[in-house]
């Protein structure tokens, strides 16, 4: 058994696929194929269920698939406290965290890491904080930025979780269309609004025509759940666009919709104001697992998030209005 046969297992299981795990690995699907066959010939077992444009882990399979994970996970641990010793000079980090944060905080982050490490490579995974959060389970990353609570035990066993930001969530809409809470424009977000501006109530939000996110989003589901204490509900314009459509549809006048509140930063054809509801927040945090020693290069980054979070929150800042470190 080896480290090759165990990557390619682990692909197949993970993909359902030879011929696109074999892409990912960038292998011909015939070597990936000899692969798995001379690993369960080792093993003695049959690992797949195998049928025409379909692959399925049998019993087996699904025992050794959690033991490939962390073998793979050790080893790349292994690879990368070697590359330590040229002291940040080489190396590599895994970093995970949801699209709302590799829009904004994210960007900020890897821009002065690069700075400071060139020789570092950065890996990142976009994902939902529920899925980060199994992926650091599965030892496939260092650090996750997260926007929600560990919820399983076996999670909160392992993971350390530190939060840094408190967020607000803000109501954007079209800068060059009439406010639809005013009756006038208003412009983007800290150019148009001051601090003394009325916030929107959630009355006020539910009246007007939203563009929402789909039913799983966290986002959605608390901004759903505050309307419900109200007994209200959403106007709907859009349902289920993900962030990069909403903000275009709002842009472009379809509704409003409800983001955090440093997406909405930098966006000149977006106006902005927060919920009135102060209960509608968001924590950042930054979560590891604390039963594996981090590497330098994880230390630099967890270092260097916590000090852009700084400038996120610093008086004067275009999010200090709505940002807050914890």
């Amino acid at each position: 058994m080896n480290l090759e046969q165990l990557r390619g297992f682990a692909e197949v299981a993970r993909t359902g696929h030879f011929t696109r795990a074999a892409e990912h690995l960038h292998l011909a699907q015939p070597s990936l194929s000899r692969q798995i066959a001379n690993l369960e010939g080792e093993l003695g077992v049959e690992l797949f269920h195998r049928a025409r444009g379909n692959v399925a882990l049998t019993a087996a399979g699904e025992r050794l698939l959690p033991f490939a994970r962390r073998m793979l996970a050790d080893a790349e641990t292994a690879r990368g406290e070697m590359a330590e010793l040229a002291g940040l000079r080489r190396g590599r980090v895994r970093l995970g965290a949801t699209p709302t944060l590799c829009t904004s905080l994210v960007a900020e982050v890897l821009a002065d890491y690069r700075e400071r490490h060139p020789g570092i490579d950065i890996e990142i995974l976009e994902r939902g904080s529920r899925s980060l959060i199994s992926a650091l389970m599965d030892g496939a990353l260092d650090l996750a930025l997260i926007v929600t609570s560990v919820s399983s035990g076996a999670a909160r066993a392992v993971l350390e979780r530190e939060p840094i930001l408190s967020e607000r969530l803000v109501v954007v809409s079209s800068a060059a269309a009439p406010d639809p809470f005013r009756g006038e424009g208003s412009g983007a977000l800290g150019a148009g609004r001051s601090a003394g501006e009325r916030p929107v109530s959630l009355r006020e939000l539910a009246r007007v025509p939203q563009v929402l996110f789909p039913g799983n989003y966290d986002l959605r589901v608390a901004v759903d759940a505050a309307l419900g204490a109200e007994g209200l509900t959403p106007t709907v314009a859009v349902e289920g666009a993900e962030m990069d459509a909403a903000l275009r549809f709002a842009e472009r006048g379809f509704g409003v919709a409800v983001v955090p509140a440093m997406v909405a930063v930098d966006r000149p054809q977006l106006r902005a104001t927060p919920l009135a509801d102060a209960a509608l927040t968001r924590t950042i945090s930054v979560a590891r697992r604390s039963d594996m020693s981090p590497t330098h290069a994880s230390v630099a980054l967890q270092a260097l998030i916590e000090e852009v979070a700084d400038r996120f929150a610093a008086p004067g800042s275009a999010t200090a209005r709505l940002v807050s470190r914890v």
